[in-house]
């Protein structure tokens, strides 16, 4: 009985009877038949001191080992893995990238689409996970490009149910944040580009800011400023009506008013776009030498931006006013967006002031209201190309009539 000491100090607490008693008979009884069930365990020396102490202990057990990813090839050198169903991943994804706040903080951006996703790889915008449906989306993009990213295959149902678009591609993308001084933007349109700028106010409209920076990639302008008050133009929404014009020329975001000159080239003249006929200010056929600002009444949290002197004394500048489709093209020249609410602010007019731009008016019918900010950014843009084109050409032809003249 002597290996008795050594049992676990469970198995040899005495038992007690309904006295109180101690049952020296049941003990020996138990400690056998625990002797019979399992072998007496030999302590080492330095586990002696926790037996004495009623104490041992207890086993550590490894950790379980990682469940296996299961991982396919879709090419050489390019790898993906199969989502397992209940993977929450794509939704947990798609929801935290369509805030604001997390764009920001974090510098990350969802796409989604095929063309939008070839757009920004070509340009080299870094990929960082793509959730795709069918192997063959990847074929249909650059491969290089995507063997930095992560590569997730999902059901279709699992895409379409977090889907923006109403018609669903089966691919979607989180990028970093599109830094515009590291873009590789499209030959054809570097070699279209003009000396001609675009800055949006107080653009608020998600579609109008899609639709207007599609505008700009397609007049040739060389950048885009968006000012303070404009809506983030990585917003979904923004990005679906842009049609990939984020990737073929520069957005520059976020700029307060002070900052915008040294955004621009120097010497650039800086026109503002209106709606307001200037017969309907100067009260004749003609249009006047000025007119005065501003042309749409200023939210109420603002009086002092209401009339020529506000409640605060700010003095709002007046600007030369002409049609849009007479000559006012410099080189370079920016055009002036403003929102529908809120219309042109009181800063952009100074800076037009400052460099001796002009009010370019976009004549309508009397009694209708003011374009849509889309449509007005259009017109002016396509004019002035058109203008600058004509500019150019005028100045490639001026050599050659000299060179005939001087022969004749």
């Amino acid at each position: 009985m002597a290996a008795l000491g050594r049992l676990s100090p469970g198995l040899c607490r005495p038992l007690l009877r309904p006295g109180g008693h101690r049952d020296a008979a049941a003990v020996g009884r138990r400690g056998v038949r625990a002797l019979r069930r399992s072998p007496v365990r030999v302590l080492r020396p330095h586990e002696e001191s926790g037996a004495a102490g009623g104490k041992q202990p207890s086993p550590q057990k490894p950790p379980p080992p990682p469940p296996a990813v299961e991982r396919s090839s879709a090419g050489p050198g390019l790898w993906y893995e199969k989502a397992e169903p209940g993977d929450r991943r794509l939704g947990k994804v798609v929801t935290i990238t369509k805030s604001k706040k997390f764009r920001d903080h974090h510098g990350k951006v969802l796409l989604e689409g095929h063309r939008l996703i070839k757009d920004a790889l070509e340009a080299g915008a870094v990929p960082q996970t793509l959730f795709f449906s069918t192997v063959a989306h990847l074929k249909e993009l650059p491969e290089a490009k995507l063997k930095q990213a992560s590569l997730v295959k999902v059901k279709f149902e699992d895409i379409k149910s977090w889907s923006d678009l109403v018609t669903p591609q089966g691919l979607i993308g989180i990028f970093s944040k599109p830094d515009h001084t590291k873009m590789s933007y499209p030959a054809a349109q570097l070699t279209s580009s003009l000396p001609l700028l675009l800055i949006c106010d107080n653009i608020r409209d998600p579609g109008n800011l899609g639709t207007i920076l599609r505008s700009a990639a397609g007049a040739g302008c060389e950048k885009v400023l968006l000012t303070e008050g404009c809506v983030d133009p990585w917003e979904p929404k923004v990005l679906r009506a842009g049609m990939g014009a984020h990737f073929r020329l520069p957005i520059i975001a976020n700029l307060d008013w002070e900052s915008v000159p040294s955004n621009l080239p120097a010497g650039t003249q800086v026109c503002v776009a209106d709606n307001k006929d200037p017969r309907e200010a100067g009260g004749t056929g003609s249009a006047p030498d000025s007119l005065k600002a501003p042309v749409k009444s200023k939210p109420k949290a603002a009086p002092e931006h209401e009339d020529e002197e506000g409640e605060e004394g700010v003095c709002i500048p007046e600007l030369p006013a002409q049609y849009y489709y007479e000559s006012w093209t410099q080189t370079p020249v920016a055009v002036v967006i403003g929102g529908e609410t809120h219309g042109l602010s009181p800063d952009a007019l100074h800076l037009a002031a400052s460099t001796g731009g002009k009010r370019l008016v976009i004549p309508v019918v009397p009694g209708v209201d003011s374009l849509n900010s889309a449509i007005a950014a259009a017109i002016v843009l396509f004019e002035g190309k058109r203008q600058l084109l004509q500019r150019h050409k005028q100045e490639d032809e001026r050599p050659n009539h000299s060179h005939l003249n001087g022969s004749g």
